[in-house]
């Protein structure tokens, strides 16, 4: 009985110093894998609505009747909804002469200047579509609630000013497959924006 007794305690030693001699290899931390749907797109040109675009027919338009809490300036403010993602590009429409088109363009680059606090850089960059509407794109770097934002005008009638937001924590690594797949909803709708007033 002695023998087996220090036969088992030899043996427990002996697996005790491989187990410690052994290579730890820690896992990597990962991610949920994203399935993301076709790019097929669907036109926006509601009756009494000053613009029109294309947007992802996995995405919905509903149209956005508060601002914090007080009503909108007007009808025409939408959000084009990313339900499988959490997401959302928020849309508001403003006109020129009711509201001064060099205050439009000042709260435009105030409102981007929020988000530099956390972030890491700022590009931004002049555009004009293939229907002559005209604007300007902003890309916010870094840990940020939102990474794209952007603005179009006529510059004497109409204003409209856009961003983009996930419903999470930011976290630029975890977030950029999303993003990056929105972005490109989010430049489709630019390209294919158009006045109709």
């Amino acid at each position: 009985m002695h023998s087996k007794i220090v036969l088992f305690i030899v043996v427990a030693v002996a697996l005790g110093f491989a187990a410690c001699n052994s290579t730890f290899t820690p896992k990597p931390k990962g991610f949920y894998k994203i399935n993301f749907p076709e790019k097929k797109y669907t036109s926006f040109s509601k009756e009494g609505y000053p613009y029109s675009f294309e947007y992802p027919v996995y995405a919905q338009v509903i149209k956005d009747s508060t601002f914090f809490g007080e009503a909108t300036e007007n009808p025409w403010w939408i959000n084009v909804n990313f339900p499988q993602f959490n997401g959302k590009i928020f849309v508001s429409y403003k006109e020129i002469g009711k509201n001064k088109f060099e205050k439009l363009v000042n709260d435009a680059f105030t409102l981007t200047g929020k988000h530099t606090v956390k972030a890491t850089g700022k590009e931004d960059s002049l555009m004009v579509n293939k229907n002559g509407v005209h604007g300007m794109f902003f890309k916010v770097l870094g840990d940020v609630a939102t990474s794209y934002q952007f603005f179009l005008t006529d510059s004497t009638k109409n204003f409209l000013y856009g961003a983009m937001y996930l419903e999470a924590t930011p976290n630029s690594d975890s977030s950029k497959p999303v993003n990056e797949f929105i972005l490109q909803d989010m430049k489709h709708l630019i390209e294919t924006f158009n006045w109709k007033k």
